[in-house]
């Protein structure tokens, strides 16, 4: 369930070693590379919506003009300028509609593509990220980068211009527009704005900090209910719904008390920056009625500094209440970076070196050979693998024994290249496997594990993963000769049977066939099973070892089992205790030893 390392939400990323300003700057340059592509759209936005803030400002000035100028002319008979003044209102008032609807096309159709755009790097990125990083960095929390904080970027991209730019510039037009009335209220005015920018910087030093551990929380339950639905059989198996439901509980009472800090932030500086803005209102309306009295101001001049003070402060109310959005998306785009900001730990070579040619004659289609290669997981850690010089010759079938923990996967994720040797070298026919590329790895070595894991979809859809434009014959054909075709024809659909999700529809060892027959598709140089044949019973792994037999052909294998009968097939074993290969011969040889080997077969037989 939820181990100790998801109590430091994103302990182990590289981001980790960044101060505040620093993460906060690197979130901001990868918006800013997001927003390049479509930055043209973004920047009619913000013409737009400099249109609507001037169309805004434009109407009280028109009202008091309307009242001081054009209602004295038209009680004298001349209504023309009151027409006129009417008609040039309607008229900004069309062209602030007209503007607003195009900003929202604009912004949405733009902050759309950004996020689509995001979801495929962050989709792209963790693929291409080595297992190291998987196995410190759960799914969950994975899942949570793609949902939950990209939805947090929708409202800020979508209306954000509106609020960032639309506010300081409705303000900004608003004090010149008072100022430019009548400057004695605009100077009332603008030294009682200095408690309220005060209150602002206050709420966002804390709001910051609050919305941040709001993320965290909620990445916390995010990974506690994938790591739950996804354990749910383990979950049902050891009776874990109380004590699961107490950890949620948990959980969600962290992220309840984080979402109410935040919250009572709000309600402080909300209603005390309405409170603020109500007063300025008093004070202009109390300073203007005065100088009203005095013959220094109109009445509709009045009403217009009244209307533009108030509007003064919307765009503020609007800024606090965006600023929720504002932070949760900053602390969002954070966690993002950091994501995007690991490298992965395999990387593809510069330059890379072509495989040769497969010729069984000639030895080369699936040659191994260790050089002096040895492994461990970090640089201060253990030494997992000790320093091993081995060769397997093309189409020879090894098999790796020895007892749980030994370092038999590390050998097999070492050949596939799911972690780089830490010393030495690997070489297949005679090319370190660091200098291929990508395709021609995945191509001449295939891994089968023990999980057999399938995807949603159809039996003949799991099959071709093996190799992806194989024509229905070729898949039937590889199901036939593993094995799998008689099983698969008795379901309903048949190859086009849907698996359900993780193949939840078939048997352990109807999965573990469908995997057999895609990396027979596959048809690699190196084949790797890992522990492959354990989810079989008797019947199924009597049925499979024929179709092994197919499987294996001339290729070369490198098998990781405990089960007698697939140990046997191997024309070599090695036995691997502690990291290292202690016993190295034909499995006939090695019995006849009376070495470790002879032990676990000696095992192996009084258990069957």
């Amino acid at each position: 369930m939820t181990t100790q390392r998801e109590a430091h939400e994103d302990s182990g990323l590289a981001a980790d070693l960044l101060s505040d300003r620093e993460r906060r700057a690197a979130s901001f340059r990868l918006l800013g590379n997001l927003i390049r592509p479509v930055r043209v759209k973004f920047i009619i936005t913000a013409i737009l919506i400099i249109v609507v803030q001037l169309a805004t400002v434009a109407g009280p000035a028109m009202i008091a003009w309307a009242i001081d100028v054009a209602l004295p002319t038209t009680i004298d008979g001349d209504a023309s300028l009151a027409i006129a003044v009417g008609a040039g209102y309607i008229a900004v008032a069309l062209i602030r509609a007209v503007s607003m609807y195009c900003y929202l096309r604009l912004s949405t159709t733009a902050g759309q593509a950004v996020l689509f755009d995001l979801r495929r790097r962050i989709f792209r990125h963790t693929q291409r990220l080595g297992l190291g990083f998987h196995e410190r960095y759960t799914s969950g929390r994975v899942i949570s980068r793609q949902t939950n904080d990209t939805e947090s970027l929708r409202e800020l991209l979508e209306f954000g211009l509106e609020v960032i730019i639309g506010s300081p510039l409705l303000m900004i037009f608003t004090a010149v527009s008072i100022i430019w009335m009548d400057w004695v209220t605009g100077v009332v005015m603008l030294v009682m704005l200095i408690p309220g920018v005060l209150l602002t910087r206050w709420f966002q030093d804390r709001s910051a900090k609050a919305f941040r551990e709001i993320r965290t929380h909620s990445a916390r339950l995010t990974v506690n209910f994938v790591e739950t639905m996804g354990g749910i059989r383990a979950v049902k198996a050891f009776r874990r719904e109380r004590a699961n439901d107490e950890e949620f509980a948990g959980l969600s009472e962290d992220y309840r008390q984080a979402t109410l800090r935040s919250i009572r932030l709000f309600g402080i500086y909300q209603p005390a920056l309405k409170l603020l803005g109500n007063i300025i209102v008093a004070l202009v309306l109390v300073v203007g009625g005065w100088r009203v009295l005095e013959g220094h101001l109109d009445v509709g001049m009045l009403l217009a500094l009244v209307l533009y003070t108030r509007r003064f402060f919307q765009p503020i109310d609007m800024i606090a209440s965006f600023y929720n959005t504002l932070q949760s998306a900053v602390a969002a785009l954070e966690k993002i970076s950091a994501l995007l900001a690991e490298e992965p730990e395999i990387r593809e070579p510069e330059e890379p070196r072509p495989l040769p040619a497969r010729d069984g004659a000639a030895g080369v289609g699936g040659a191994l050979e260790f050089r002096d290669a040895s492994f461990r997981y970090s640089e201060d850690g253990p030494v997992v693998l000790h320093p091993v010089d081995l060769k397997v010759p093309a189409g020879q079938t090894v098999a790796l024994v020895g007892r749980t923990g030994a370092g038999k996967s590390t050998v097999a994720k070492l050949v596939a290249r799911f972690y780089d040797v830490s010393e030495g070298a690997i070489e297949l026919d005679g090319v370190d496997i660091r200098d291929l590329s990508e395709t021609d790895l995945r191509g001449s070595v295939v891994m089968v594990t023990q999980e057999s894991y399938l995807f949603s979809g159809t039996i003949a859809d799991n099959i071709a993963i093996g190799r992806p434009g194989a024509s229905r014959e070729e898949i039937e054909a590889a199901a036939r000769a593993i094995g799998a075709d008689e099983f698969i024809r008795r379901l309903p659909d048949g190859y086009e049977t849907d698996v359900h999700t993780r193949g939840g529809r078939l048997s352990a060892g109807q999965r573990q066939l469908v995997s057999f027959a895609r990396a027979f598709l596959a048809d690699p140089r190196v084949l790797i099973l890992d522990e492959a044949t354990s989810s079989l019973d008797l019947p199924s792994e009597r049925a499979v070892q024929e179709g092994l037999e197919r499987l294996l052909g001339d290729r070369t294998a490198l098998i990781i089992a405990h089960r007698l009968a697939t140990v046997m097939v191997a024309d070599r074993v090695l036995v691997v205790h502690e990291g290292r290969i202690v016993e190295d011969g034909a499995p006939a040889e090695l019995i006849a030893e009376g070495g470790r080997f002879s032990q676990l077969h000696r095992a192996w037989r009084e258990s069957l």
